[in-house]
């Protein structure tokens, strides 16, 4: 087992929180799927259904407890919140009250980008209703600004100063059209109304007066070990020799970040004082699936840390939480968690990335003025 120390990834810590937030934002408002949900599965989702998130082993290594985040511990957002000195994001679905002076989430597990409707006429059931992006965004504009704003003042100043972050969004609008048996060009031909969803959303923010929007890009899921194990197949020339990825599932996420960012260039022209900055999740994650060792991933980047068998560690039907499923003695050596989402340790250093603005267009750090870094440890 390695130890803690080995593990230690460049994060940002602040010496006196008001003045980080002062710098940069006052609070985080954010949406998006499970890669950013921070609870609201949980409280949305019937008794029948309960996400697997909200069981152990989920949260067992930063909160000791499931929290339903899809991780064994924090997620990018998390750690973005904790770089600009502010509390966790809080999710907007709780059974009791909680301050959202910091922050409020609106991400649900499970979202896609398209409306229940249009899935409804695909003939797929999604896994949680009314959910989705539009969804989201109503929550915010009819549920939540009405009772957090007094005045229209108010909701502008809160906008104004709030990094609002949309996505990573459309990974389940692929997953549904790829493992409802859509063919590659069908769920090629999904890419430009998945943007078009996300456009629309940006734009409704920018009327309300978001200033600032991190609008992140979709991992290389075709290295997850859920499409791994659905498409594996013995033809060795559908796979990266690199890094054992599916090549040809890759190209439908990387289309999809093309495509974003031709999109967000058209909104920055025509709205020239907001500050869209695009969050490169696909090149942040690569580098550790072309060389996991070197980020101290000494498990791979391939199997996942808990799942029930399987040459990726991953059953298409018991899944990780499952009885008779289990999970590695130390996430932090793995990148995949459970098939299809990361472990703390792979988010940390993609968030690493992205805050030293290595993977963010324009440089986020060019925005924001960062405390100074200092090595802490992901335990």
């Amino acid at each position: 087992m390695r130890m803690n120390y080995t593990i230690a990834i460049l994060l940002i810590l602040i010496s006196a929180s008001n003045q980080a937030s002062s710098a940069c934002f006052k609070s985080i408002i954010s949406f998006g799927d499970s890669l950013a949900d921070t609870g609201n599965a949980i409280h949305l989702a019937p008794s029948d259904t309960y996400p697997y998130s909200a069981m152990l082993p989920y949260g067992q290594t930063f909160f000791h407890r499931p929290t339903g985040r899809a991780s064994d511990g924090r997620l990018i957002i998390d750690f973005i919140a904790d770089a600009l000195g502010l509390p966790f994001v809080q999710p907007f679905f709780r059974p009791s009250s909680c301050d959202f002076s910091g922050g409020v989430n609106f991400a649900v597990a499970g979202c896609t980008a398209l409306a229940d409707s249009f899935w409804a006429e695909e003939g797929i059931q999604v896994w949680l209703a009314n959910t989705s992006l539009a969804d989201q965004l109503s929550w915010f504009k009819e549920l939540f600004l009405p009772k957090f704003c007094h005045t229209p003042s108010d909701c502008k100043n809160y906008l104004e100063t709030s990094l609002t972050v949309v996505g990573e969004i459309g990974g389940n609008d692929y997953k549904h059209a790829l493992l409802g048996g859509k063919s590659f060009q069908s769920t090629l031909a999904l890419v430009p109304k998945v943007v078009k969803a996300i456009s629309s959303t940006i734009n409704e923010l920018i009327k309300l007066g978001a200033k600032t929007i991190l609008v992140p890009g979709n991992l290389p899921m075709g290295c997850s070990a859920v499409y791994l194990t659905y498409f594996k197949t013995s033809n060795q020339t559908f796979y990266d020799p690199k890094t054992g990825c599916l090549n040809w599932l890759n190209a439908v996420f990387r289309h999809h970040n093309e495509l974003l960012q031709t999109e967000l260039n058209r909104i920055r022209q025509q709205n020239t004082k907001i500050n869209i900055v695009y969050a490169d999740y696909y090149n942040a994650a690569m580098p550790f699936y072309k060389s996991p060792q070197k980020y101290g991933f000494i498990e791979g980047a391939l199997i996942a840390c808990c799942g029930c068998g399987g040459p990726y560690n991953y059953n298409q039907t018991s899944f990780c939480g499952f009885e008779g499923c289990s999970t590695c003695e130390d996430p932090s050596l793995h990148v995949s968690w459970d098939g299809l989402h990361l472990t703390e340790a792979a988010y940390g250093v993609i968030a690493d990335s992205l805050l030293g603005g290595s993977f963010t267009i324009p440089p986020l750090s060019e925005l924001c003025v960062l405390p100074s870094k200092t090595m802490i440890m992901v335990t």
